[in-house]
């Protein structure tokens, strides 16, 4: 199976995985949100929020590291396996003592202790359950982690029906968080136990400094890439209220969901670009020029969607009560198409070794977030927020392309005119949805049209685009 087809086949496993997981996220958002309401949801974001940032500390960017070197060199898989384990369990019990007795000694209710530290086992099961993703992802085989990923949100959708049927309360949603991730990790951790040998502690210390000292590069990006992607939450809970919170939250919700497709990418790309990078920097090359193309191409039209009708899928989704979150999402939004690029540029810079630069892109955008929220979340509380998160994005995408700028890689005038078309395309979807102002179900035909016949007149696909098709279809 040439490289294209084993492309189309991860793609495939991780399209169908993340089809299944938002549309059952979504579902589960809104059961939540409507259940506990706009303060409780607010509580309960905060805890999700707070325990997501300090559990980044249980990966160390160990995850990252791990799958760049296996899909150089897959005859290391066990060792890494073996001794990746116990460090990332140590890390987690060491965390979870450190959070609780902090938020114990700040002043925090009982609920609240109680609900981080059961969402804390949540990460522990879920960081553990993404390392054996990273190593399945590393060999070219995301079929597992796709199955686990399904099995992981039909159980959390599942027992949030229950808990709302029942009313057993928000510590209840918070053990369903847990028992999904449980079911994720052990699905995979049997996988690897089928498909390698069964996996044993070995504390080979050499092996662990060396690990670790690699991985800090990843960790301490995605330590600062969890800050300004979600300290948003944690500091409108300080600055504002738990109403904020939810109206904020219920909306990111709403973002993530749609958002999470660019995980298609990071699965499939990152241990292509790896591999690549030592085999044909011409084809890296060009995969990063093509998922950016992809990502746009996709992404504009949902969201200048969204965008138009955001009031009516507000209230579609979470019912009046949250109708003031309209203006958070029409801004929110669009981040997605900035998340999907910095996601992709992200992959690339990793994978020719140039992690300490994304390491301080994401230093400088939590310095920028951080600054931003503090100064717009006083006055503007949530749509403060969204604003804030918008501009880290893009402050992000100029940094991203100025490092790559200064290697091999660096985007060339084609990528431009294609990022021209595409956006042309878009703006003629947007003018045609604004004049027509038609229902969002008579829309959804005509904007498929209209963004077709766009992209038809403005030449947006081209040659190559052909070719990976008539690959893909083994003309």
């Amino acid at each position: 199976m040439n490289q294209i087809k084993t492309i189309f086949k991860n793609v495939s496993w991780v399209t169908l995985s993340q089809i299944v997981t938002n549309v059952f996220a979504f579902f589960w958002t809104i059961l939540i949100a409507r259940y506990l309401g706009v303060t409780q949801y607010g509580i309960f974001s905060f805890v999700l929020s707070l325990v997501m940032i300090i559990g980044i500390g249980e990966d160390i960017g160990i995850t990252t590291y791990t799958t760049r070197e296996l899909a150089r060199n897959r005859s290391l898989t066990q060792k890494f396996i073996n001794n990746i384990l116990p460090i990332k369990l140590i890390l987690s019990l060491i965390l979870l003592v450190l959070t609780i007795v902090s938020l114990h000694l700040l002043g925090y209710d009982l609920l609240t202790l109680e609900l981080t530290f059961i969402i804390f086992f949540e990460t522990i099961f879920l960081t553990n359950a993404n390392f054996l993703s990273g190593v399945f992802q590393a060999h070219e085989n995301l079929k597992p982690s796709s199955i686990g990923s399904i099995i992981c949100s039909s159980v959390l959708l599942t027992s949030t029906v229950i808990v709302v049927i029942f009313d057993l309360g928000v510590v209840c949603i918070a053990i369903s968080y847990v028992l999904a991730n449980l079911c994720f990790f052990a699905y995979l951790f049997k996988n690897i136990w089928n498909v390698f040998e069964f996996p044993k502690f070995d504390f080979d210390f050499n092996f662990w400094r060396k690990a670790i000292l690699k991985s800090l590069p990843f960790g301490l990006t995605m330590f600062f890439y969890g800050i300004y992607f979600s300290i948003d939450v944690v500091m409108i809970s300080w600055l504002a209220n738990d109403y904020a919170t939810g109206l904020y939250n219920a909306v990111y919700k709403i973002i993530s969901v749609f958002s999470a497709f660019y995980l298609v990418y990071q699965y499939v790309i990152y241990p292509l670009m790896s591999k690549l990078y030592s085999k044909d920097p011409n084809l890296l090359k060009l995969s990063f020029n093509q998922s950016i193309k992809y990502s746009l191409l996709i992404l504009l039209p949902i969201i200048i969607g969204m965008y138009f009708y955001s009031p009516y899928l507000i209230d579609l989704i979470y019912t009046n009560q949250y109708a003031l979150a309209s203006l958070a999402m029409q801004i929110l939004i669009w981040a997605v198409i900035f998340l999907f690029i910095n996601g992709v540029a992200t992959s690339l810079l990793n994978s020719i070794g140039k992690e300490f630069s994304v390491t301080k892109i994401y230093i400088m955008a939590a310095i920028f977030n951080v600054a931003l929220n503090y100064l717009l979340i006083p006055k503007y509380t949530y749509i403060g927020a969204s604003v804030a998160t918008v501009l880290s994005e893009i402050l992000i995408l100029g940094l991203m392309m100025y490092a790559i700028s200064k290697t091999d890689y660096k985007p060339d005038v084609s990528l431009l005119k294609t990022v021209i078309k595409l956006v042309i395309s878009g703006m003629i979807l947007g003018i045609v949805l604004y004049y027509i102002n038609v229902s969002l179900w008579l829309a959804i035909p005509i904007g498929l049209v209209v963004y077709v016949f766009a992209l038809f007149i403005t030449h947006s696909i081209d040659d190559t685009d052909k070719l990976i098709v008539n690959e893909l279809l083994n003309r």
